[in-house]
């Protein structure tokens, strides 16, 4: 494949993942928790670690996720995340992810203006919550329309391979006034054919487990692993794209 102009975002959880996001020229991470969760808010401690990791050569962009289950959150939940959005900006992070849903399923205008003003005009990222709305193309403008720097999207689908069709027509809904970043099951196999669709970036996390060997379980989802960053993947995903 000839060489593409396009960004990278590596999902991390600790300062290896950012050490690696530099190592391979990544434009930006995404920093989280609990990736097997679909990602959870990070420490405070974890954003300051990552931020002087990075060392102003990848941005860091924090994940506002209060638990798992969904992305419904009441007046509570809300008001938290706009607290977690404001400390990771005066932390040192270049911007937020977010997603908020309404009962009806599609975005929560109010929710997202509260989050998006707590960023001060920091970067701001629709997450995959879009790929769970009843019409993506309607969220994809209103995201725009809130202000929202980029849309982090698997089309629709599980992974973004499966919707690749869908992420063509949100590029070009988008038309270039925001930008539109696939993510989802993106590794060194189909990152190419994603590409090919005109994303702005791409977003992956190229993890590996680790397991103990310990017996005893400390709770009922626990299997005994953790996940780290590969930088043999990632890396791979760097040549498949020519970068």
């Amino acid at each position: 494949m000839e060489p593409v102009t396009i960004a990278l975002e590596l999902a991390v959880q600790d300062t290896a993942g950012v050490r690696i996001a530099r190592e391979i020229g990544a434009a930006r991470v995404e920093l989280t928790q609990a990736l097997a969760l679909g990602g959870l808010t990070p420490s405070p401690a974890t954003l300051d670690r990552a931020v002087e990791a990075a060392g102003g050569e990848v941005e860091v962009h924090v994940l506002v996720r209060p638990r798992a289950g969904g992305f419904r959150y009441d007046h509570d939940e809300v008001a938290l995340m706009a607290h977690d959005v404001r400390h990771a900006i005066a932390a040192g992070a270049a911007g937020a992810v977010i997603g908020c849903q309404g009962a009806d399923g599609a975005l929560d205008r109010d929710a997202l203006a509260r989050l998006v003003d707590a960023a001060g005009g920091a970067s701001v990222t629709l997450h995959r919550v879009i790929d769970v709305t009843p019409d993506p193309l309607e969220s994809l403008r209103v995201a725009r329309e809130l202000g929202l720097r980029r849309v982090l999207t698997s089309g629709g689908r599980s992974a973004a391979i499966d919707g690749v069709d869908l992420l063509g027509d949100l590029v070009a809904e988008a038309a270039g006034g925001i930008e539109i970043m696939a993510g989802g099951g993106i590794d060194a196999s189909n990152v190419v054919e994603i590409a090919r669709v005109g994303v702005d970036a791409v977003h992956f996390s190229a993890k590996r487990t680790v397991f103990a060997n310990d017996d005893v379980k400390l709770g009922s989802s626990d299997d005994g692993g953790h996940e780290v960053t590969d930088p043999q993947a990632a890396l791979a995903i760097v040549r498949a794209l020519g970068l």
